[in-house]
């Protein structure tokens, strides 16, 4: 019997929610746990000028490097761009700005956004380039830097399992920074492999609750034709 849900859009459907403009939080560490079927229908779509937040942007042309290579980025703000050399070409082109923010502060930042925490102070970076132009606090003797929250007006993440109310379940650590971003963001659509009735998901094995998840997508070999997690 197929399970439907309120909740579920086509890839198209929901892309089209996305303006240009838009800043837009996106799961991912490498290429795993990235929402791949929404990432291609993004390239492919006519929005620009989009600021995209994630750990990484994927490889040239690649996973989140596709949106790069189909120009549709503006600003990244992220952590870990060594594996996609199209990103400093495009910097030093002028065509991007960056904003480099160490992993663990990039976690915690996005986490913060999440709860309603408008920024912390942190020792990481501190006497580094990335210090420069932020403001900074002397505790206990040692010096810390102020790192304000990161949230964004929509995020896209990629869950395994999904209830029909939209009660979200990953794999492993294709887990990463998806949950995180699926509270720090005001439009969330979560792509999913495979929709369950609702019920059917032990509460305990619940990582991001229903009430966090806009729109889900349900990947098919239509959608996407991988099965990477």
């Amino acid at each position: 019997m197929a399970v439907t849900s309120r909740k579920v859009m086509e890839v198209d459907q929901a892309v089209a929610l996305i303006k240009s403009g838009d800043s837009v939080m996106v799961g991912s560490f490498g290429m795993r746990g990235y929402p791949a079927a929404l990432v291609h229908a993004l390239s492919c779509s006519p929005v620009s000028d989009l600021t995209v937040i994630s750990c990484d942007l994927g490889s040239p042309g690649v996973g989140l490097g596709e949106l790069l290579t189909m120009g549709k980025v503006s600003n990244l703000i992220g952590t870990f761009y060594t594996k996609n050399s199209d990103v400093m070409d495009a910097y030093l082109a002028g065509k991007v700005q960056i904003e480099l923010i160490p992993m663990g502060t990039f976690a915690e930042a996005v986490r913060a956004g999440g709860v309603g925490v408008a920024g912390f102070y942190t020792a990481t970076a501190v006497g580094t380039e990335l210090s420069k132009g932020k403001e900074s606090r002397v505790f206990n003797g040692r010096e810390y830097l102020l790192q304000p929250a990161l949230r964004a007006k929509v995020a896209l993440i990629k869950a395994h399992k999904a209830d029909a109310v939209g009660n979200l379940v990953y794999y492993k650590t294709a887990q990463n920074f998806n949950p995180q971003m699926a509270m720090a963001a005001d439009l969330v659509i979560a792509e999913v492999d495979h929709l369950v009735p609702t019920g059917e998901i032990d509460p305990e094995h619940i990582i991001t609750p229903h009430n966090f998840v806009d729109v889900l997508i349900v990947r098919t070999a239509d959608s996407w034709p991988t099965t990477m997690v």
